[in-house]
C-alpha cells in the first residue's frame, strides 16, 4: 500500500505543480524555455494524451465521463493487487497509469472553474480556441465540469536524419506535446511490458485481480 500511495501522491503532486506553474505565468502557445532538445511548450489538449484532440464539448464530456470511469476500475485493480500479495514492481506500474491518468482528470474537472482563461469549443468556426476571460470582470472559470482543458508542456523536439527513406528526412520524430501524467502513464505501461513475466511468473505472489474468496467445504 505504501508504494502505491507515494507513487500516485508524488505524480499528482509534481504533474499539478508544473501545470500550474506554466498556465500561471506563460501564454499559451509559448516556449517558455529549453534543456537539449526538450522544450516546454505551453499548449493545452481539449480531448485526449499527447495533445491530440477530441471533437466538441460532448466528445469532451463524454472522454471524460471514460476516464472518471477507467480510474475507478483502476483504483480497484490496485486495492485487489495489494490484497492478493502481486509483485511489488506491478503494484508501482499500476499505479503509474493511476495516477498519471487522475492527474489528467483533475484538469478536466477543476480547470474550467480555477482559471478565467483556457480553451474552449467555438461551435460557428467548429474548432478549439484560446479564451480569456479577463475582460469580463464577472466571468469565473472558462468552462463547464469535465470541459477544463488538459495542460501540457513537454515537447522531445528532435528530427529524422537526412538519410531516412519514406520522406522521413528532416521530419520530427514525435511531434505531441505532453506532460507529466502522461509520462506516468507510458512508463507505467512500459515497465509492464518489459518485466511482465517478473510480475506475472512463479514465486511472483498472487496476481490475481479480481479473486474471490473460495468458500471452504464442510463435510
Amino acid at each position: 500500500m505504501r508504494t502505491a500511495l507515494i507513487t500516485i501522491f508524488s505524480v499528482i503532486f509534481i504533474d499539478q505543480f508544473v501545470k500550474i506553474w506554466i498556465k500561471t505565468h506563460a501564454l499559451l502557445h509559448e516556449v517558455v524555455g529549453s534543456f537539449g532538445f526538450i522544450k516546454f511548450h505551453f499548449i493545452e489538449n481539449p480531448g485526449m494524451a499527447f495533445g491530440m484532440a477530441f471533437g466538441g464539448d460532448w466528445g469532451k464530456i463524454i472522454l471524460g465521463l471514460f476516464r472518471v470511469i477507467a480510474i475507478v476500475g483502476l483504483g480497484l485493480v490496485i486495492r485487489n493487487l495489494i490484497e492478493n500479495k502481486a509483485h511489488r514492481g506491478l503494484v508501482l506500474s499500476i499505479s503509474l497509469i493511476f495516477a498519471g491518468a487522475l492527474g489528467n482528470i483533475i484538469d478536466g474537472v477543476l480547470y474550467g472553474y480555477l482559471f478565467d482563461k483556457g480553451t474552449v469549443w467555438d461551435p460557428t468556426l467548429q474548432d478549439w480556441l484560446g479564451y480569456s476571460g479577463v475582460a469580463q470582470a464577472n466571468f469565473e472559470g472558462y468552462a463547464g465540469v469535465l470541459q477544463g482543458c488538459v495542460v501540457d508542456m513537454i515537447h522531445a523536439e528532435f528530427y529524422y536524419p537526412s538519410w531516412m527513406p519514406f520522406g522521413l528526412a528532416g521530419e520530427e520524430v514525435f511531434p505531441p506535446v505532453f506532460n507529466i501524467a502522461d509520462s506516468a502513464i507510458s512508463i507505467g505501461i512500459v515497465i509492464i511490458i518489459l518485466f511482465n513475466k517478473r510480475f506475472l511468473g512463479e514465486n511472483s505472489g498472487d496476481f490475481e485481480v479480481f479473486k474471490r474468496k473460495k468458500k471452504s467445504l464442510v463435510e
